[in-house]
């Protein structure tokens, strides 16, 4: 009885993880933090939702709070390759630790065993090399930074 209870108990954690995941994308945060506190309930020493909880601030672009949680979650758990990735990302999204990003993502890419971690860290390489990099277009590099908007 209690072997089928813990079975079922680590179902619900992956169905919870999950479902966090979907909020967070479907841009429900509330339900998202219930799904990632129940999670950690059941399975306190995984880090997974600590992961779900830096995708969600990744998501919302306060990147420094995800780096921060994926940061932890990479000293806890060296070869945990999601929580490098999303640290990557979100460094190489932060003007001063862009550069540091854009080598843990070309480590990510090169050295990952998994394909879908690979796959991330290279369009992470190409969004940052295309759009964050990107030079000013000629009217964005006239345009004054503080100047006040054209009256009608």
């Amino acid at each position: 009885m209690a072997q089928e209870l813990l079975k079922r108990l680590e179902e619900d954690f992956y169905l919870l993880l999950e479902a966090g995941f979907i909020a967070v994308n479907s841009m429900d945060e509330d339900s998202a933090i219930k799904l990632f506190k129940a999670a950690e309930v059941l399975k306190p020493g995984n880090t997974f939702p600590r992961i779900g909880f830096g995708y969600m601030h990744m998501c919302k672009l306060e990147l420094k709070q995800a780096a921060m949680i994926f940061e932890e979650v990479a000293k806890k758990e060296p070869q945990n390759e999601m929580a490098k990735a999303f640290l990557g990302i979100c460094m190489s999204m932060t003007p001063t630790e862009m550069a540091k990003g854009e080598s843990i993502l070309t480590q990510s890419a090169t050295k990952s065993k998994d394909p879908e971690i690979k796959k991330l860290a290279n369009t992470a390489i190409d969004f940052v090399d295309n759009f964050v990099k990107k030079a000013p277009s000629p009217m964005e590099a006239k345009k004054p930074k503080n100047s006040p908007p054209k009256k009608k």
